[in-house]
């Protein structure tokens, strides 16, 4: 297998922090983020869910931009999903 070398810029705190993260998880971040490009290349994408960051009233929206409410109560729909499921209240 041929290697090759990947240069990354980021920010020298970032840099630090996850060094230490990933020292005390007893590996690398260079084998993090060989894992992390494994991964990707397995999955064909980010191997992982993105959010946007939590609003200030803790809900937080996916990669939907915004197009899906999080309702603030789910029970609300059960009759709704129940009619999906079962159509016309039958069982």
């Amino acid at each position: 297998m041929k290697e090759s070398t990947l240069q990354v810029k980021m920010d020298s705190d970032v840099l630090r922090r996850a060094e230490s993260l990933y020292s005390s998880m007893g590996t690398s971040l260079t084998e993090a983020l060989r894992l992390f490009t494994l991964k990707s290349v397995e999955v064909n994408g980010i191997p992982y869910a993105m959010f946007a960051p939590a609003r200030k009233n803790g809900q937080r929206l996916g990669i939907a931009k915004g197009k899906f409410k999080v309702p603030d109560d789910i029970d609300v729909y059960n009759d709704e999903i129940e009619q999906m499921f079962y159509g016309g209240g039958e069982e």
